[in-house]
């Protein structure tokens, strides 16, 4: 469910997460599948020109295939790349997604900076606690300072709420 408040983000109950993946037309499955019906295709033209006499072809349909199996793999390697950035409750809970590789970082709702890292459509930086963290890679540098400014206003109003319960209580 999203909530038209949000452009970026969705809401679920007192969670707000706003998911930034890269946009991949292809799946590593069906990547697979396209790799393996180019193995049987250039191989088999590779084995008609073997037995035609033409012995060479085949070695360069091996070396064909090596160079395109590096490229999908790399291809396929970075096609799960993402970025997640969550509110739930006090904690700012950033997940990224590089290369196979994750890193996660927690920040408190009340000491967390959202900001651009140089000018407006830089990649934004969110630190606090002495950490700090890039995000907006996969959103179009022209809209990263909305999506910025989406969080302050969410990190805001989440203050706002607290402040107001805490008065309740008193």
């Amino acid at each position: 469910m999203s909530n038209p408040a949000f452009r970026f983000a969705r809401v679920s109950g007192q969670s707000i997460d706003w998911m930034l993946k890269r946009n991949c037309s292809v799946t590593p499955s069906q990547l697979g599948w396209a790799y393996g019906a180019l193995c049987v295709t250039s191989l088999g033209i590779g084995a008609w020109f073997w037995a035609m006499g033409a012995r060479f072809v085949l070695g360069f349909a091996w070396i064909e295939l090596m160079a395109v199996g590096l490229a999908f793999f790399a291809y396929a390697r970075h096609a799960g790349d993402g970025e997640t950035i969550s509110l739930r409750g006090s904690r700012l809970v950033v997940e990224t997604a590089l290369g196979g590789r994750h890193q996660r970082a927690e920040f408190s709702r009340d000491w967390v900076r959202v900001e651009p890292q140089a000018g407006d459509t830089s990649l934004i930086e969110v630190s606090g606690q002495g950490r700090s963290v890039s995000v907006g890679r996969y959103v179009r540098p022209e809209l990263r300072p909305a999506l910025a400014q989406e969080i302050r206003g969410a990190l805001r109003a989440a203050q706002e709420n607290q402040d107001i319960r805490r008065a309740a209580l008193d």
